[in-house]
């Protein structure tokens, strides 16, 4: 099992677009998912937003992936950078796999020379496990955090 930066391995960047708009974007047949990945790797690999992308890979297989953003949230543009999109494929959930990703992300981001960073969620008593502290609620409904690096 390996960690690897899919923004700088492209094989598996494809993927990761795919299963993050599965997870979070708006339903779209095959040709507009197609289209939405072409134009979704230009932006990340021509853009600034995404600092970092780190898959979990196994026998060749994103098994998961997390990602370190430079910005996330509109409300609070001056946070950076965002701890986000950690996601595990449900057939390999419930192996550790998720808090390997985070401290992953969070080596990163310390390597990179930030002191913390941010995440929004709607999920109770998740994140916490792995050192977040709550800042406040956002608009959205979401709860905003940082985890001191």
């Amino acid at each position: 099992m390996k960690i690897v930066n899919i923004k700088k391995d492209s094989k598996y960047l494809k993927e990761y677009i795919r299963l993050c708009s599965l997870e979070w974007g708006k339903t779209k047949n095959e040709e507009e998912m197609k289209l939405y990945i072409i134009e979704k790797e230009k932006r990340i690999l021509n853009e600034d937003k995404v600092i970092s992308i780190l898959g979990l890979i196994k026998d060749n297989i994103l098994l998961g992936f997390i990602s370190l953003f430079r910005y996330e949230d509109e409300e609070n543009k001056e946070l950076t950078p965002w701890y986000a999109t950690m996601y595990v494929k449900k057939e390999y959930r419930g192996n550790g796999y998720s808090k390997k990703l985070n401290n992953e992300i969070l080596k990163e981001a310390k390597k990179l020379g930030y002191k913390k960073v941010y995440l929004k969620t709607d999920l109770i008593n998740y994140y916490e496990k792995f050192g977040a502290k709550y800042i406040t609620d956002i608009e959205n409904g979401e709860k905003l955090y940082y985890i001191d690096l």
